[in-house]
């Protein structure tokens, strides 16, 4: 299984950006997540959709600004990233589990990882 996070790039505050997980090997069947790391932070999940029901769970400070979908035809994840702040700069991560952790945005346990695509917010 392979994940490839893309759509990273620059955005000034109050702007939008669009990143995308193209899954391979597997499906989107299963619980997918976006994390993000900030430098000399730790690792915190974002937003994760179920793979059962559908249902998206999000970290308190993205909620209303950011909205995780999933296309089962194209096998891809989104993360549409609306309104972002500096606090939004990290790199972003998508991975896939089993289901979605008991801490909204992340997963129970993560299974496969994508490589990254880092997020910069700067004016």
């Amino acid at each position: 299984v392979q994940l490839q996070a893309s759509g990273g790039g620059s955005v000034q505050p109050g702007g939008s950006l669009t990143l995308t997980c193209t899954v391979s090997g597997s499906t989107v069947s299963e619980a997918m997540s976006w994390y993000r790391q900030a430098p000399g932070k730790e690792r915190e999940g974002v937003s994760c959709i179920s793979g059962i029901n559908g249902l998206t769970y999000y970290r308190d400070s993205v909620k209303g600004r950011f909205t995780i979908s999933k296309d089962n035809v194209k096998n891809t994840v989104l993360l549409q990233m609306n309104s972002v702040n500096s606090d939004d700069t990290a790199k972003y991560y998508c991975a896939t589990g089993p289901s979605c952790g008991s801490i909204p945005g992340t997963l129970y346990v993560a299974h496969y990882w994508g490589q990254g695509t880092q997020v910069t917010v700067s004016s």
